[in-house]
């Protein structure tokens, strides 16, 4: 194609081979449930890209668009700027098996001037479209959903047992920040349930061991340590600025701050315990006028004998896994703004008998929580009183 005859005679042949259809056609067949596939670069989708549209750079085309759409009989539509790289595009798709495929005519730029749906630039890179690939093909994820991730700030309070799962499966969502608070370190009896350390990391700060793990496994989101105990004296400095808080805590003194924290400063609390062979998971929404608290669950504080924690009463490793996990896709619903969260209602699970009970949870009226009559008289005092209480 060294002058300009050959090139028309190449394009023209092309064009024999791949079929040609308008914006408007492709916007309708789109509706109707075609792929439409934008074969720009990152770069050049930034400004803009059909509505709906799938950005696939050209170059990388072949190599991802199986782990996009393995059906080779799905309707796949190509669009790039002027309509020559998608029939480019296409030709490529008909080579892999692809059997129903065609160019959009005209490319973004007559899809513009036919004044159909344009969509935002994408603030997805290649790296993000390929690494929440699956997750982004679910309708109520998408695009928007993974950017509502993107920018969604989460604190877990304690990097063991049940923030150990739920802290792996937000990272690999790719939720942006992440902000783990734990004073412990790990020990070798932690490993059999808290499967974010490692043998090697025995005696390092949890906070850092998690960190090790969560930054190999996604790199692209943020990760604050906070190496301290939750206390009266710092329980707001630490929530503060999230967008939700997972309760992975092992002691009543610690839940009942972190139910008044979050309450105060109206963030959604995701609790979770575990014991023995039994967990629970249940969502507080301050945000809510409906949402019960911690409290009207547990208005004060059972008898040590009553609750013990997994030192002393011991649990299989597998439990702290499983509540967590429900913990993870409580918090993913709640920033999505998808399906029914947990509020006003407790999962209760039994690994023995391996079946989820589910029981109604309703706000108290008489709630010394959340109740009408509930007065705060700060953090210390609620402290003290449950200290003395457990």
């Amino acid at each position: 194609m060294n002058s300009p005859l050959d090139r028309d005679s190449w394009l023209a042949d092309l064009r024999r081979r791949v079929p040609e259809i308008s914006p408007a056609e492709a916007f309708t067949r789109q509706a109707q449930g075609a792929l439409l596939i934008d074969v720009r670069e990152d770069s050049e989708r930034a400004a803009g890209s059909p509505a709906g549209a799938l950005g696939l750079s050209r170059g990388f085309l072949e190599l991802r668009i199986e782990d996009n759409e393995p059906d080779r009989e799905r309707a796949i539509l190509a669009v790039c700027a002027s309509g020559r790289r998608s029939l480019l595009a296409a030709e490529a798709l008909q080579r892999m098996g692809y059997r129903n495929v065609a160019s959009v005519a005209g490319g973004f730029e007559r899809w513009k001037t036919e004044g159909l749906p344009v969509s935002a630039g994408s603030s997805l890179d290649a790296d993000a479209a390929e690494r929440y690939a699956r997750q982004l093909r679910l309708p109520q994820v998408g695009e928007a959903g993974q950017l509502k991730l993107g920018q969604a700030k989460v604190a877990l309070l304690g990097a063991g047992g049940l923030g150990a799962p739920a802290a792996l499966y937000l990272a690999a969502a790719g939720v942006g920040q992440l902000t783990l608070i734990d004073d412990d370190r790990v020990e070798r009896s932690n490993l059999h349930r808290q499967v974010i350390h490692a043998d090697a990391r025995v005696g390092m700060p949890k906070t850092e061991s998690a960190r090790i793990t969560l930054a190999a496994l996604n790199p692209r989101i943020r990760i604050e340590l906070r190496q301290e105990r939750l206390r009266a004296d710092n329980v707001e400095s630490l929530l503060s600025g999230h967008d939700l808080v997972i309760d992975g805590a092992d002691n009543f003194p610690a839940r009942y701050l972190l139910a008044a924290a979050t309450r105060r400063l109206n963030v959604p609390m995701v609790y979770g315990a575990v014991e023995r062979f039994t967990g629970q998971v249940s969502v507080f929404d301050p945000r809510r006028a409906d949402s019960p608290c911690y409290r009207c669950l547990f208005p004060e504080p059972p008898d040590a004998a009553d609750a013990p924690n997994c030192s002393e009463a011991g649990v299989l490793g597998v439990l702290p896994g499983m509540v967590g996990l429900l913990q993870a896709t409580e918090a993913l619903k709640l920033i999505l703004g998808i399906g029914e969260p947990l509020i006003g209602r407790l999962l209760s699970f039994d690994a023995l008998g391996m079946h989820f009970r589910q029981t109604r949870l309703p706000r108290d009226p008489a709630c010394p929580g959340c109740g009408p009559q509930a007065t705060f008289s700060g953090y210390e005092d609620i402290a003290q009183w449950c200290a003395a209480a457990g």
